[in-house]
């Protein structure tokens, strides 16, 4: 465009002063206009020129104002199709349509927003976590205490109650290990200390204690707890090693605990399975390719027999059953 009316502009009325068409036909109405005198019909046509010679010199004005008034960017074109680059980009990487780049536009503003102040809400979070952190190390400090002034008195009933299950003069103690950061149980770990016979050095219990052994603490630990601790327990080969009254007074413990919780135990002893709420018969059968295990609630006679089967005699043996039924009594 500036080229173009430029180039008329310089073609009516060269700048450089040169003859243009404006200077040329100004020289025809010069002409013209010195013999129009002469001939009507010439100086009608002296008058045209002279009307033709004004037009051009304003076109060309206009053409110069015109060019003026143009706002040249170089560049611009390169900045354009950069821009249609981009957007074409941003079609591709948003999803493929307007919308879906309009959408991700209010999701990093609301991002943005979120950003300007997170400086404000993290001052928030340090003092809360401050407040927390103080609260925390509050509690655990409370729970040291009272751990320290308890523990003793646990292991003492704990041994207690391990005498009662066959496992006299065994030592139990309470450890309290300091944490070097404070955790959900506290700022110590506690460890339980056994000793299941006389003269042996004590040792963690999840390490060295047998499974019998295992069974026998944890029952002595809820039997002390009383109301405390999971809702179902299971004991499995807890009458590892014991028998007679010792057995008795384990299945006596079992029951106590089965009063307000739910009590699994696996048992050899007629003594303990006697006195259970509910009987399950466990068996494998190996016939076939496959071996199955199978479980059968029991009742009623079915009880009896399986005791007697307990008691190392036949189901129809007197003294057996007699002595089963004494049993769950």
């Amino acid at each position: 465009m500036r080229a173009a009316s430029g180039g008329a502009a310089e073609a009516l009325a060269p700048e450089s002063g040169e003859a243009g068409a404006a200077t040329l036909v100004a020289q025809a109405e010069a002409l013209a206009d010195g013999a129009g005198d002469a001939d009507p019909a010439l100086a009608a046509l002296a008058d045209r020129v002279r009307a033709l010679r004004i037009e051009t010199d304003d076109v060309a004005a206009e053409l110069r104002r015109y060019e003026a008034g143009l706002e040249a960017e170089p560049g611009r074109l390169e900045e354009i199709e950069e821009r249609l680059e981009t957007y074409d980009r941003l079609l591709r990487k948003h999803g493929g349509s307007v919308g879906a780049v309009l959408t991700h536009a209010e999701t990093c503003r609301a991002e943005r927003d979120r950003l300007e102040g997170a400086e404000v809400a993290l001052e928030e979070a340090q003092a809360r976590l401050a407040e927390l952190t103080a609260r925390r190390a509050k509690l655990a400090k409370k729970l040291s205490s009272v751990r320290a002034k308890l523990a003793p008195a646990l292991a003492k009933r704990v041994e207690q109650e391990l005498e009662a299950l066959a496992m006299d003069g065994a030592g139990f103690a309470v450890e309290l290990q300091a944490r070097e950061e404070p955790a959900v149980t506290g700022a110590e770990r506690v460890e339980f200390m056994i000793a299941p016979n006389p003269g042996v050095a004590a040792a963690p219990l999840r390490d060295s204690a047998s499974g019998g052994e295992l069974s026998r603490v944890m029952l002595a630990l809820m039997s002390v707890a009383a109301a405390g601790g999971p809702r179902t327990l299971v004991f499995d080969e807890v009458d590892a090693g014991i028998g007679g009254h010792t057995a008795r007074a384990v299945g006596e413990k079992l029951r106590t605990l089965g009063a307000d919780r739910q009590v699994l135990c696996i048992t050899h002893l007629p003594q303990i399975a006697a006195l259970a709420d509910r009987h399950f018969r466990i068996e494998k059968a190996s016939e076939g390719e496959l071996a199955r295990t199978t479980v059968a609630e029991l009742g009623g006679g079915a009880i009896i027999e399986e005791l007697c089967r307990m008691l190392g005699a036949d189901s129809s043996d007197p003294g057996a059953r007699k002595h089963a039924k004494a049993l769950s009594s």
